[in-house]
């Protein structure tokens, strides 16, 4: 099975040590250069957001979601009204994205896009590859058919654009890489929709979902294509995240999942799109290798969600939307010998974000390298679950402190670990950092094949 990520990193991929390029790299580009023709597409195409502010946006005098909670500390009772309250917040302006795209101005809504993605946004949505290809077998029991591959796009609001203004700047040319510069506003929100190749005649719980036409070659479900073309793709996860160090004081971020429901009452796809969990921090104090039936205290996960989506929680139960890769093919090493074991259980959404650092010296998941090591094309090499070495991604850090000391501190962004520094590293040249490289299948290059500005790729320790 191929490895999934849920991050959008494999169009990214290439050797690192590239110079400049001839031209003078654009960092805003809106796409990657593919446009479709008009006999196939006639409608709005994206436009990066890109005109940051300037100065820090107004702080509102009243936070809903945290009004919801009685302005105390979110917990497993009171997260679903967080969530809800969280949902109804943005409402307005998801309405416009999903149900008149060609109303959609996500600048003067005040709402922005990451630079340096160009190269791998496709026209029509500005939408990039999460995840290239989930096998069926995972959600075979909600009637799945086929793979299929998972399109995602981000957007920034206002306060959380901030802090794109104070490590980008207005040319995104040279970022200030700095703890102080990437900590993000208090109420900063990001959001990120999550979009999946498997429709409605693959995959009935998709039935009624909302349909955006992508222009792509990448589709796990209908095969792949050597030039772009346009397919239609269903609507399946929407995350809010949101800095709210009030209510989670340990990490200073709550991250809600909300997922398609066919069966959910309401008018329009934003009433349908429901609360899959909630979480806070990443249960530090529960070993569930140890204790898999012990209680989380700073997760929360919907009992009335549908059952495609909490089939790749992560682990322990901990939150892990069906985009996100919780499930990965392991290798353990172990005194009797190495154990493999197909899609256990090896992530969440705050152990997955908590080593946004600059440069990275840990992976995404709980593995022994930085490149992982794979075992028979598919095993990640990880630590044994629930050791030592294995619950450092499972801690509650605050945001200014990295996974691994001697890094800066991305505040939970992902986006910057692992996307748009990268990218802007191998367009420019600049910068000191290995760049990780993934083949296209998502799978790590093996570091004995990379090098960096000319030299043998040395993996960081």
């Amino acid at each position: 099975m191929n490895l999934r990520f849920g991050l959008g990193v494999a169009a990214i991929c290439a050797v690192a040590g590239s110079t400049a390029m001839a031209q003078a790299p654009d960092p805003f580009a809106n796409n990657d250069g593919a446009v479709p023709p008009p006999s196939e597409y006639k409608g709005p195409l994206f436009q990066l957001s890109h005109d940051y502010p300037p100065a820090p946006a107004p702080q509102p005098k009243e936070v809903p979601w945290r009004k919801a909670i009685n302005n105390g500390p979110i917990t497993v009772e009171n997260a679903e009204a967080y969530t809800l309250a969280l949902k109804q917040y943005i409402a307005a302006d998801m309405r416009v994205l999903f149900n008149d795209y060609a109303a959609w101005n996500a600048g003067a809504l005040g709402w922005y896009n990451e630079p340096w993605l160009g190269g791998i946004r496709e026209s029509i949505h500005g939408t990039y590859v999460g995840s290239e290809d989930f096998p069926a077998a995972l959600f075979a029991q909600s009637g799945l058919t086929k793979d299929f591959t998972t399109y995602v796009l981000t957007y920034y609001d206002r306060t959380a654009a901030n802090t794109l203004t104070t490590l980008w700047g207005q040319t995104a040319m040279k970022p200030n890489i700095t703890t102080a510069a990437t900590q993000f506003m208090e109420n900063s929100i990001v959001v990120k929709a999550a979009l999946t190749t498997a429709n409605a005649d693959v995959w009935p719980a998709m039935q009624g979902a909302l349909q955006w036409p992508l222009y792509i070659t990448v589709n796990a479900t209908t095969g792949n294509h050597k030039t772009p073309q346009v397919d239609n793709t269903s609507l399946m996860q929407f995350d809010v995240v949101v800095k709210d160090t009030q209510s989670a004081p340990k990490s200073g971020w709550v991250f809600a999942t909300l997922v398609y429901d066919k069966d959910a009452p309401g008018k329009d796809i934003w009433d349908k799109m429901v609360p899959l969990g909630a979480m806070w921090g990443n249960d530090p104090d529960v070993n569930s290798a140890k204790d898999p039936k012990a209680t989380l205290k700073e997760n929360w996960i919907n009992p009335k969600a549908p059952g495609y989506s909490t089939a790749t929680l992560g682990w322990g139960g901990r939150l892990s939307g069906p985009n996100d890769g919780a499930l990965n093919d392991a290798a353990f090493v172990t005194p009797g010998g190495t154990k493999k074991v197909q899609n256990t259980p090896s992530s969440s959404c705050l152990s997955c974000h908590g080593v946004a650092e600059w440069s990275m010296k840990s992976f995404l998941l709980p593995t022994t390298t930085l490149p992982p090591k794979v075992l028979d094309n598919d095993y990640l090499v990880m630590w044994t679950p629930g050791s030592p070495q294995w619950m450092r991604w499972f801690q509650s850090r605050p945001g200014n402190k990295p996974q691994d000391p001697g890094t800066v501190a991305l505040d939970y962004d992902m986006v910057f670990a692992f996307k748009s520094l990268p990218a802007w590293q191998k367009a420019t040249g600049k910068g000191t950092a290995p760049v990780l490289a993934l083949r296209k299948n998502g799978k790590p290059v093996p570091s004995a094949e990379l090098q960096y500005n000319g030299l043998p790729f040395v993996a960081p320790q």
